[in-house]
């Protein structure tokens, strides 16, 4: 019986291929270690792609471009789990994450540029009731800010990528940045990448220096497929102002933006009620040039913590729009990540598929 409840499957975790041409799956090995294995979908034969040799693999997820298998792995129990790709056609195995002490959270940290200098920090003293959150940045002269622009080697970071995601808060932290963020974007959009970029305007950062920022984001704006910004960010590139008053207002102001750049084919955008600092309502949408899709109102109460609620949104539409869904699906999932951060402490957003599908049910019991 404890065999029945405690040891490993036969099998478990099976996962299709992006292409839909393999599946992986959990089994243990002849050590009865559980190891990824990977076999074509219309074959039996299948191949160990991992070599753990102590606690085994209880979590693994396809790459992007189905040539590499993702998982998570401690030393001896200390839950600092490291983020691995195994590479399917060599079976060489890398460690994404090769920081002692630090916990992956399943990104992959192999292309990040760690040069001499500080780290830039935020401090953020939170809001309740009717007082406002505030920050302040302490970003000035940090290794990012002042790393030259053309220090950065694009052929490298950008290979074998699709798509090329940038802040606003890149090019607002100084000039070395901002020429850096445009020259990202131009690497990307001669190497055939698609470009999103998220406003994020950030009015103290701009005005720590000597800055243009209209002049900026219109050139970065302008390499763009998919803006995520609302009528705010459109009145500051086009130095006209638009009211978010409405769903008329708002599709105004992106027909706007869809003429004045014409690579533009997506502009998402959140709409923000705040009663007070504990309940805020959100809704989400997706303007084409051709139409919109709009979702309903979320009430958010009992917030935890607000900042990074746009990233979550950008990564929500971002993991719709790369699955192949279409914009409504896109937006709906952008709104339920969005929400679904207001309650977690700190920036980062660490929701998955499952969370996504629970929220979008209406399920709010336990999941047992």
């Amino acid at each position: 019986p404890r065999d029945v409840l405690f040891g490993n499957p036969d099998k478990a975790g099976p996962q299709i291929s992006p292409d839909g041409k393999h599946l992986a799956y959990l089994a243990p090995d002849e050590k009865n270690v559980l190891q990824v294995w990977v076999r074509p979908v219309d074959k039996a034969d299948a191949k160990k792609i991992t070599s753990d040799e102590k606690r085994g693999i209880r979590q693994y997820y396809w790459a992007h471009d189905g040539k590499h298998l993702l998982y998570m792995q401690d030393i001896g129990g200390d839950e600092n789990f490291h983020l691995f790709a195994s590479e399917l056609a060599t079976g060489k195995t890398r460690d994404l994450t090769p920081f002692p002490g630090v916990r992956a959270q399943g990104v992959d940290c192999s292309r990040v540029v760690t040069p001499e200098g500080r780290m830039g920090l935020y401090f953020l003293s939170p809001g309740a009731g009717l007082r406002a959150s505030d920050i302040v940045y302490d970003c000035a002269g940090s290794s990012f800010a002042t790393t030259p622009a053309a220090a950065w080697d694009w052929d490298a970071l950008l290979a074998g990528c699709t798509r090329l995601h940038l802040s606003g808060i890149t090019p607002a932290l100084g000039h070395e940045t901002a020429q850096a963020a445009i020259a990202a974007a131009k690497a990307a959009r001669a190497r055939g990448l698609t470009v999103s970029f998220d406003g994020n305007y950030r009015a103290r950062l701009w005005e720590a220096w000597d800055s243009d920022p209209r002049a900026v984001l219109t050139r970065l704006v302008s390499m763009a497929d998919l803006l995520f910004g609302n009528h705010r960010d459109v009145s500051l590139l086009l130095g006209k102002q638009f009211s978010g008053d409405g769903e008329d207002r708002r599709r105004e102001a992106a027909e706007a933006a869809f003429a004045a750049f014409p690579n533009l084919r997506r502009i998402a955008s959140t709409a923000r009620h705040v009663d007070d600092a504990d309940r805020h309502r959100l809704s989400a949408r997706i303007d084409m040039p051709t139409g919109a899709v709009q979702t309903g109102e979320v009430a958010i109460s009992g917030i935890v913590d607000r900042i990074g609620g746009g990233d979550a949104f950008a990564s929500g539409v971002l993991h719709a729009l790369m699955s192949g869904r279409d914009e409504a699906t896109a937006a709906e999932w952008g709104l339920a990540v969005a929400a679904l951060k207001h309650s977690l402490p700190g920036d980062f957003n660490l929701f998955r598929q499952a969370d996504i599908d629970a929220f979008l049910s209406g399920g709010l019991d336990v999941r047992r």
